[in-house]
């Protein structure tokens, strides 16, 4: 049925966001495929894309299953990234952060 995806976030500024998001991925983007396109690819069929969009930008959200929650939180904090605790969400514990443009990035995990 589904064979891959590649999650979209509509972001204002394309250089600033890159910076946060290589932050958050601990890691530089895998590609710019055109002018305001940034993706990063965590395997081959997955991966996550930034666009500048200024009219979409803060109204995405994306949800990443992780083996490690609390690794994730810990990164988080060392990286400099704000975020409250993890929490019961969905029978799962759920690890919400928001990008400097207002998109939600949501870890679940155990």
């Amino acid at each position: 049925m589904f064979n891959g995806l590649m999650a979209n976030i509509g972001i204002r500024n394309e250089k600033s966001a890159t910076e946060w998001y290589s932050r958050l991925f601990e890691r530089q983007p895998d590609a710019r495929p055109m002018a305001g396109l940034v993706e990063w690819r965590f395997d081959e069929k997955f991966g996550i894309q930034i666009w500048e969009d200024p009219q979409r930008a803060g109204g995405s959200t994306i949800v990443i299953d992780v083996d490690d929650l609390d690794a994730v939180d810990r990164r988080l904090r060392s990286a400099g990234i704000d975020h409250d605790e993890p929490s019961p969400g969905g029978g799962r514990r759920i690890l919400p952060i928001t990008d400097p443009d207002g998109n939600q990035v949501v870890f679940v995990g155990e």
